[in-house]
């Protein structure tokens, strides 16, 4: 019998000690280039504290051996860690049940699964995938592949000047074809939070499953994939304070079930004969092969660490952020602010005038402030606001006020080597 969770949320945290926080991870005490390190790439990866970091030392060192394979004491031990990070995980997002929890190797291979287990086997010839302008290139590749693959068609929400989704366009979209809707919880390029919840409702009120991407959520926001009544749910562990390598597709069971392997080896399967296979029970039916063990543990110890400091209390201190960070930059001559929508996680896309962000991410290395430079995977973004690409500076909950001011002093600096 597959045991249900518990719905209980733990109580608010208190406001953020941030100072300490800081002290549990190593890399923020290093020196790039001689100079203190402002890390304000979080959208694309967070750090690791120390207590992850020695939890896969730990395994690595006393527990590892391969999972489900053998009765020896190292096998059995590695199985139940292993299996507990599962837990973790379901309880973290809320899953009604743990099987509903795959684990992968990040948002990528999350949504691939669902292209190919289901998009491939219940969407056809004439059918409509609904995607959003904001996805990262993540969630419109696969579904293009399946489109030209199936003679599908895909239909795409567009956004407004402030980087908002049109839902009054959206709900227009649907029509008996619609087979799938496919959105960002939160847009990697620009930070909009999109009322995925509003748009759940609409969709399943018709009938049609919704995949959210939620790798840029997850980190910043508490996360209940039952309040949503979302059927698939996808992030990835390197955002969340633990390693890369790993990522989990939730499902709802009922559609897991009716889902094909995305992959076939050993421990997907019951047996297996030159006549036919009988496929293994969720979730081990999608997770062929040996899996990443080391790394979903170290995920179950960052979301650990996560759930001790309280979701809610990151989601305070990183808006606190990103407002005195938008005010400073508002205050700038010659910076634009690509993004303004009215509910935002923590991330600021901005472009300086006359100079391309690739320099203004080199410009800014030099002075030890890391940001992100480019199109970060979400071109339609780019070509939306008819830009090349953005500055992005993403903040995670052991930022403080004084690398804003670094950020803006650093900022100030680009602009006068290119006066």
């Amino acid at each position: 019998m597959t045991a249900r969770l518990s719905t209980l949320s733990p109580p608010p945290a208190p406001a953020l000690d941030v100072g300490r926080l800081r002290a549990d991870f190593p890399i923020l005490e290093t020196r790039p280039g001689g100079n203190a390190l402002v890390y304000l790439d979080n959208a694309a990866s967070s750090q690791m504290p120390r207590q992850v970091i020695d939890r896969l030392v730990r395994y690595q060192r006393s527990q590892h051996a391969n999972i489900h394979r053998a009765v020896h004491t190292l096998s059995e031990i590695a199985t139940a860690e292993y299996e507990e990070a599962r837990r973790k995980l379901a309880r973290f997002i809320n899953a009604r049940e743990e099987r509903e929890v795959i684990f992968t190797s990040g948002t990528t291979e999350a949504i691939n699964l669902a292209m190919h287990g289901y998009g491939r086997r219940f969407i056809g010839a004439g059918d409509e995938i609904i995607l959003t302008t904001l996805e990262h290139h993540s969630n419109i590749v696969p579904w293009q592949m399946l489109a030209e693959e199936k003679g599908a068609k895909i239909r795409v929400v567009p956004i407004s000047e402030a980087g908002e989704l049109l839902i009054d366009e959206y709900e227009n979209l649907f029509s008996e074809r619609t087979k799938l809707v496919g959105v960002a919880h939160v847009s990697n390029a620009l930070g909009s939070v999109n009322p995925i919840k509003q748009m759940i409702a609409f969709a399943r009120a018709r009938g049609v499953p919704v995949l959210v991407d939620g790798a840029q959520a997850v980190p910043h926001m508490k996360v209940d994939v039952q309040d949503l009544d979302c059927d698939f749910y996808a992030f990835s562990g390197h955002k969340l304070c633990g390693p890369t390598g790993i990522g989990i597709l939730y499902g709802k069971a009922a559609l897991l079930e009716r889902m094909q392997p995305f992959k076939g080896g050993g421990d997907m399967i019951l047996s297996v004969s030159f006549e036919k296979t009988t496929y293994n029970v969720i979730p081990q039916k999608f997770e062929a092969g040996t899996p990443p063990i080391a790394a979903a543990i170290g995920l179950g110890a960052a979301v650990d660490y996560l759930s001790g400091i309280g979701m809610e209390a990151i989601a305070v201190h990183e808006h606190n952020l990103l407002d005195y960070a938008s005010a400073q930059l508002r205050r700038m001559k010659g910076v634009r602010i690509i993004g303004t929508a009215a509910h935002k996680a923590a991330v600021l896309s901005f472009a300086l005038e006359g100079v391309h962000p690739h320099d203004v991410g080199t410009l800014l290395n030099q002075d030890g402030i890391a940001v992100r430079t480019g199109h970060h995977c979400a071109q339609p973004v780019m070509q939306r606001f008819k830009v090349p690409a953005t500055s992005r500076a993403s903040f995670a909950f052991y930022n403080t006020m004084a690398e804003v001011d670094a950020l803006v002093a650093g900022i100030r600096n680009v602009q006068k080597v290119f006066s």
